[in-house]
C-alpha cells in the first residue's frame, strides 16, 4: 500500500515517544525489506526502530548494522537478543561498533527468550541473575575496564577487556514480563519494554514495578523509560492482514508462553487449555502467525475471547491514535506500534500528529529523553 511518507522536517517534530518494529512478525518478504522500512520510519518522524531476533533470517547484529547505516536520526534498538548466544566480548564489541557507527543511536536490548526452544536447541536457560550480571559487565567494558577473574552468573572468565580508552554511554534495554524481570529493568537498565497484549491494569502494574525498583536502587525513576508494546492494526488494512496481526499473533504467543501471559493478565486458564487442545491448533507445524492458513486463523479466532484482543489499537486511524495516547495515561513513557510496517502505520501516525497540540509548540511528551552523543 504505497504511502507518501515525506514530512516537512523543520515543522513536524520527531515523535520520540513512538517506535515500531523492523521486519515485523516473521520477517515478511525477507531481510532486504529492512532498508526501506528503516528509511520510511525515519521519514515518518518515528523515534526508535526496534529489531527482534529470530534464528533464521533475522540475525540481530547484521540487521542493526544495516539499519544504522541507512538512517541518520532515528534510534535503533534490539528487542531483543539474548546474552548467552554470543561471547560477552563479542556482544560488547558489537554494541560499541554500532554505537560509534550510528553516532550514539544504538540501544542493546536483551530478553529472556523462550525456555522450551532453548531446551530443544541445547542452549542453557536465561536467569534474572545472569541478565543483571551481564549488564554490569557490559557497562564496565564500555568504561574501558580490564576485568580479571570474573566469576558470576554469566560464567567464569580469566580476562574480559576491550580498550582502555573506551568511555561509551550505550543504552541498555530489557524486554520484561514477570515482576522479577521488571524490577531488574528498573534497577539496572535504561529502557524496559513490555509485552504485547498487556491489559491496561497490567501496564499500570508493570510500570509501577519498574519505577519502584529504580527508586529503591537509588536511581531517578524518570530516567528509566518504559515502553508499552501495543499491537497497532488499523481498519485501512485488508481483513486477512488484520486477522494475522491480531488473532494469529496472540495465538502464537499462547503457543510459546501462554501460561505466563494468561497469569500476568489474570485471564481464564481454561480458555488457554481449550486453545491448546484444539485439533486445528495442534495441527499447525510451527508459529501460527507465519504457518497457519487464513481458514485456520479464522477458526482460531473463535477460540480467543474478544477481551484478550482488546489490549491493542484497532479501528480507524483516529481510533488507533487515541488508543495509543491512552497508554500514556496507563503510565507508559513511550509506545511501540507493534506488528505493522511504516507504510501500514502512516495513516495512524498522521492521525496522531493531527491530534498532537504539542507539535505546534515543538515539544514532546514529558518523560525520559534520549540524547545522541557525537563520537
Amino acid at each position: 500500500m504505497p504511502t507518501d511518507l515525506r514530512w516537512d522536517v523543520p515543522e513536524a517534530r520527531v515523535l520520540d515517544e513512538l517506535g515500531y518494529y523492523l521486519l515485523a512478525g516473521a520477517g515478511g518478504t525477507g531481510p532486504a525489506a529492512l532498508v526501506d522500512e528503516t528509511r520510511q520510519g525515519e521519514a515518518l518522524g518515528l523515534g526508535t526502530a526496534f529489531i527482534s531476533e529470530r534464528w533464521n533470517l533475522k540475525e540481530a547484529a547484521s540487521l542493526t548494522g544495516a539499519a544504522c547505516a541507512v538512517s541518520d536520526r532515528m534510534h535503533i534498538a534490539t528487542a531483543a537478543t539474548n546474552h548467552n548466544t554470543r561471547h560477552p566480548l563479542i556482544t560488547a564489541s558489537w554494541a560499541t561498533t554500532m554505537h560509534r557507527l550510528s553516532g550514539g543511536r544504538f540501544t542493546l536490548g536483551l530478553g529472556r527468550g523462550i525456555a522450551a526452544m532453548y531446551q530443544a536447541f541445547g542452549v542453557p536457560p536465561v536467569t534474572t541473575a545472569q541478565m543483571e550480571d551481564f549488564a554490569q559487565v557490559m557497562r564496565r567494558l564500555w568504561r574501558g575496564e580490564m576485568i580479571f577473574g570474573h566469576d558470576g552468573p554469566i560464567g567464569s572468565y580469566d580476562l574480559l577487556y576491550l580498550d582502555s580508552d573506551f568511555d561509551e554511554d550505550i543504552r541498555l534495554a530489557l524486554v520484561a514480563f514477570g515482576p522479577q524481570t521488571l524490577a531488574l529493568g528498573g534497577r539496572a537498565f535504561d529502557d524496559v519494554i513490555l509485552h504485547t497484549f498487556f491489559t491496561p491494569d497490567t501496564v499500570r502494574r508493570s510500570v509501577q514495578t519498574v519505577k519502584r525498583a529504580a527508586e529503591q536502587a537509588g536511581r531517578d525513576p524518570d530516567t528509566v523509560r518504559v515502553w508499552s508494546c501495543l499491537a497497532t492494526v488499523g481498519d485501512h488494512l485488508p481483513d486477512e492482514v488484520r486477522l494475522t496481526k491480531t488473532v494469529a499473533r496472540l495465538a502464537t504467543y499462547l503457543q510459546g508462553y501462554g501460561d505466563l501471559l494468561v497469569r500476568t493478565n489474570d485471564w481464564d486458564p481454561m480458555v488457554l487449555q481449550r486453545f491448546r487442545e484444539d485439533s486445528v491448533v495442534t495441527s499447525i507445524p510451527g508459529g501460527i502467525d507465519h504457518k497457519a492458513t487464513t481458514d485456520q486463523i479464522e477458526h482460531i479466532a473463535g477460540l480467543i475471547p474478544d477481551e484478550w484482543l482488546e489490549p491493542s489499537a484497532t479501528g480507524s486511524s483516529q481510533q488507533c491514535a487515541t488508543r495509543i495516547r491512552e497508554e500514556f495515561g496507563h503510565g507508559a513513557d513511550a509506545v511501540i506500534m507493534h506488528g505493522a510496517t511504516p507504510d501500514e502505520l502512516a495513516p495512524v501516525v498522521a492521525a496522531y500528529r493531527a491530534g498532537d497540540s504539542r507539535a505546534a509548540a515543538g515539544t514532546s511528551r514529558p518523560g525520559p529523553t534520549v540524547s545522541v552523543r557525537p563520537e
